[in-house]
């Protein structure tokens, strides 16, 4: 209902009660809003706004450092008896290395 009154003469309670029968009777300002037809027997939820991660300080208080350094590829030398002739024969030294190394690793220490 939407009633009018001036701010400068007040209606009296009579006279307020006959404008709102009046009101009520003509129907025009009570209209009901349609309800939605649902066409669909299962529900979606209605996709919301998804806001970008905006932390105020990180979770993580440091960067992790490198586990597999040059100290911790190579491990130490073989000293098995086929190991021993290949530093006689070959020149070569026989070393065992971390298993998470790979060849380039390996190469560069």
């Amino acid at each position: 209902m939407v009633f009018c009154v001036d701010s400068k003469k007040k209606a009296g309670p009579k006279a307020q009660a006959v404008k709102a029968t009046k009101a009520v009777k003509s129907g025009a300002t009570f209209k009901k809003a349609a309800k939605k037809i649902r066409t669909k027997v299962t529900f979606h939820r209605p996709k919301t706004l998804k806001k970008e991660r905006n932390p105020k300080y990180p979770r993580i208080s440091a960067p992790s450092r490198n586990k597999l350094d040059q100290y911790q590829i190579l491990k130490y030398p073989l000293t098995t008896e086929s190991a021993m002739k290949k530093i006689e024969d070959n020149n070569t030294l026989v070393f065992i290395v971390d298993i998470r190394s790979d060849k380039k690793k390996i190469k560069d220490v």
